[in-house]
């Protein structure tokens, strides 16, 4: 098919009759044969004129490009920068800008190196800083005119190139075909005056080409009717309208903006925009209320902040910003209520993002500002949907700054109360009903109110516990305490119910993503509610996380994230599910009844996998998250530690404890050159010790040797946590090491000890290596030269171990009797137990007990 009949059938396609189709056919023909400029700019006029807005193809305006290229608005903008030729600068300088604004519908002609080239002129142009509209006058209009040719001599054009003949005559003699339209169509823009027609013709250029087909109409603003801009003034509705038609500035405006929108709609658009100064430039072109500012500039700059380079928009440009904040928040508040909650969804793309540098003082004061701006609507009797608004704006805001610029107790309490009735009033509806999108967002944010409730309850010490007490600073009676607790639980029993229906072909939902993780932020502070409900729910819950874990099926979009940041995503892909339930599974574990159900559904086997995966990651140091440590991994050991405890005949059964052992193995043997994992050392050394007593293995004099690798580097860091005082005799001090994170991993280490002290029992070899590995030796010393030690817990584990290795080995029993006997045997003496162990006969070796 030639590329007359694929334009010719587009054009069909597009609503074009057949004498429309047939002129605008010629129209190509004559831009392709153009002998000079004055014949392509004719011919260019034409084929707007028969080509209406919105409905030239791609396949029509590549030809288009492929007859003038980037050539003819280079030698335009050339041109208007020199005032060179018999136009005005004004009028080559918007011939230019159309052409750019054209060819940016392709998103391939967006991103090419010549259109990116003109970024910064259209940002200069909208931000009023520099200024082409009018004739060069004075040396003033001459330096300034010089310097933007010097700019585009940076970029490779020759600025030497002067108009053939006079524009104002060629264009107007293009006019005379407006005749050969097919009457009764609007084929272009209405007809302006005598004076202005032929400028205004040029003008229009490439216009009317419709770029959102090309770039997606969600991603920008609609085009108002008749090109007319309505202007918001803080406080009220002030409207001026002038249509571009008869306005030159404003058209050129729109095509600087139409540009832009094909740069940002391109691959890489967001970050070419922004290393051009986009931000600052639409910030100035808002604050000093250029034309169309608040229609183009405040969407396309939604557009950068709400995308991959929203961090570092603020991150380089957050004194601006922040002015606009301010000014946006300033508008907020002064307009009507009504008018107030049509604007909520659009603040919510100017708040920085959360998690980032501390609020500045001016930050902190447009938050404030806009809390009291939100409070009569929080309190206001609306619809369905303008509540939603506010929700998700109110949800943003927790995200950014918790519930203290709040203010009042009772409004926060409110606020939460609205968030349940709204999660009851959606979910609570019969099994296959389906959930709109925007139901979702605003569940969505419904259930972020939800976990910033439940934090900060817990931070304040709140509770439906009557025997539990209530500090005062709470701000709430223990009346409404139990009130908010009770609304709590009403709205999670609704998300329960609705996660009953989840089939396994729903996995991939977001929005069943976001319900899991309000489930989870519930049952991590909460199981005692909910019980039967709860473990009713555990199938699916462990199928989902493994699902997610295996499969990473599905983007979790909306939901792994704060409610304001669409587009971080969370560092940890297909393990945010498990994650967010790994604090209630320390919980139900704990729990006979729930235990047994996770027992059954193969939760060890889960886990394991889990603890592999972060292991290789850790191995890999992948980003700072890498280098900092992984608290999920640690969570996952506390949960399979109650596991251990509680039920050692499944440790003895069930081989995933084997292949955890070989882990953990692994593990603990590198963990022991990285000081700055010591809490996960600490679980695995515990972890592992602990799986050790319950699984010795076959019988043999010197275990296997992955067995005694494992007790070598377990008793390698058991003795790394206490140190002789350096300055003489005197209480034992915590290691440098230890002593930075010690309330983290104390409890770990003692109970580490004393399963030590349980393996002694059940592994011949053990008391061996203990010996030979220098390990006895080296707590006996430091026994010996000490007065005390940190604490009696710390005594108790110690003596727990040397008492069983007294038990079970005659040599170690001797070491042990002559560092007592020496007279400097510090804190042994005092170790009672140990003393009746050395007056005793040594046992012999009995089977791992429970």
């Amino acid at each position: 098919m030639s590329a007359e009949q694929a334009v010719g059938e587009e054009a069909g396609d597009a609503g074009m009759s057949e004498a429309q189709r047939v002129v605008l056919e010629r129209c190509l023909r004559a831009l392709r044969d153009a002998g000079n400029d004055s014949e392509t700019l004719a011919a260019l006029l034409l084929i707007t004129r028969f080509c209406p807005a919105g409905r030239m193809d791609r396949a029509t305006l590549r030809r288009v490009f492929e007859a003038v290229g980037f050539s003819l608005p280079n030698r335009l903008l050339v041109s208007a920068a020199t005032g060179g030729g018999q136009c005005p600068p004004g009028v080559l300088l918007s011939l230019g800008v159309s052409l750019l604004a054209g060819f940016s519908a392709d998103p391939e002609l967006a991103a090419h190196p010549q259109l990116i080239n003109k970024v910064s002129l259209l940002l200069d142009l909208l931000a009023g800083r520099c200024d082409w509209t009018q004739a060069s006058q004075g040396s003033q209009n001459q330096a300034r005119e010089g310097q933007g040719a010097e700019e585009l001599r940076s970029e490779g054009l020759d600025p030497a190139w002067q108009n053939q003949g006079s524009c104002e005559s060629e264009l107007s003699s293009a006019r005379e075909p407006e005749s050969s339209a097919v009457p009764g169509q609007n084929l272009g823009r209405p007809d302006r005056d005598a004076q202005q027609s032929s400028e205004a013709q040029a003008q229009c250029g490439q216009r009317h080409v419709d770029q959102s087909q090309q770039r997606g109409e969600n991603a920008r603003p609609a085009e108002p009717a008749h090109k007319s801009s309505k202007r918001t003034e803080p406080g009220g509705d002030v409207e001026e309208t002038r249509e571009s038609q008869t306005d030159p500035e404003q058209a050129l405006v729109l095509d600087c903006y139409e540009a832009l929108w094909g740069v940002c709609g391109s691959a890489g658009g967001p970050a070419v925009l922004l290393s051009r100064g986009a931000v600052p430039a639409l910030c100035q072109a808002y604050v000093q209320n250029q034309a169309l500012s608040r229609e183009r500039a405040l969407p396309l700059l939604g557009q950068l902040l709400s995308g991959p380079t929203r961090t570092a928009a603020w991150q380089k440009h957050a004194a601006q910003l922040s002015d606009l904040l301010a000014r946006r928040v300033q508008e907020f508040c002064q307009a009507p209520d009504l008018h107030r909650v049509e604007l909520c969804a659009g603040l919510l793309q100017f708040l920085p993002p959360p998690g980032g540098a501390p609020l500045s003082d001016g930050l902190k004061e447009s938050v404030t500002v806009l809390w009291g701006g939100l409070r009569p609507l929080i309190q206001a009797r609306i619809s369905p949907a303008q509540l939603g608004s506010v929700l998700v704006l109110s949800a943003c805001m927790l995200d950014l700054c918790g519930w203290a610029p709040l203010g009042s107790t009772q409004i926060s309490c409110l606020l939460v109360n609205r968030a349940c009735v709204e999660i009851r009033m959606g979910l609570e509806e019969p099994p296959g009903t389906v959930l709109a999108e925007a139901q979702q967002q605003t569940l969505t944010a419904c259930y972020r109110i939800l976990e910033a409730a439940l934090e900060q309850a817990c931070s304040l010490g709140l509770s439906q516990d009557p025997a539990q007490p209530q500090r005062t600073d709470a701000g709430l009676s223990r009346q409404q305490s139990r009130q908010l607790f009770g609304v709590l639980e009403e709205a999670f029993s609704a998300i329960v119910y609705y996660l009953q229906q989840v089939t396994p072909s729903c996995y991939g939902d977001p929005f069943i993503f976001a319900t899991v993780r309000a489930l989870c932020a519930w049952l991590a502070e909460e199981t005692s509610c909910l019980r039967e409900e709860v473990t009713a729910l555990l199938p699916f819950l462990i199928g989902y996380a493994r699902e997610q874990l295996q499969g990473a099926r599905g983007d979790q979009g909306q939901a792994d994230r704060p409610a304001s940041d669409s587009a971080q995503g969370s560092g940890w892909p297909g393990e945010d599910a498990l994650r967010f339930l790994l604090p209630a599974l320390c919980h139900l574990t704990a729990e006979d009844g729930p235990r047994g159900v996770l027992l059954s559904l193969g939760t060890p086997v889960l886990l394991t996998d889990f603890l592999s995966r972060g292991w290789k990651r850790l191995q890999g140091g992948r980003g700072t998250r890498g280098a900092l440590g992984d608290p999920g991994m640690e969570t996952a050991c506390s949960a399979l530690l109650n596991i251990v405890v509680t039920e050692p005949s499944a440790v003895r059964t069930d081989a995933c404890f084997s292949s955890l052992l070989s882990l953990l193995t692994d593990a603990l043997c590198a963990l022991l050159h990285k000081p700055h994992l010591l809490v996960l050392a600490a679980n695995f050394c515990t972890l592992g010790l602990l799986i050790g007593r319950l699984r010795p293995g076959p019988a043999g004099p010197d275990g296997e040797p992955g067995q005694q690798r494992f007790f070598s580097a377990a008793l390698r860091f058991l003795g790394r946590a206490l140190c002789a005082d350096p300055v003489g005799l005197g209480p034992a001090q915590l290691s440098p090491g230890f002593s930075e994170r010690w309330d983290e991993v104390c409890e770990l280490w003692r109970l580490g000890l004393q399963a030590l002290a349980g393996c002694v029992d059940v592994l011949p070899w053990l008391p061996g290596l203990a010996r030979e590995g220098g390990w006895l030796g080296d707590v006996l010393a430091l026994l010996g030269s000490c007065t005390a030690l940190p604490d009696p817990d710390t005594q108790g584990a110690l003596q727990a171990a040397l008492t069983a290795l007294a038990l079970r080995c005659p040599l170690c029993r001797g070491e042990i009797l002559a560092v007592t006997r020496s007279g400097t045997g510090g804190v042994l003496p005092s170790m009672a137990e140990l003393q009746r162990a050395l007056t005793a006969g040594p046992l012999g070796f009995s089977k791992a007990e429970d």
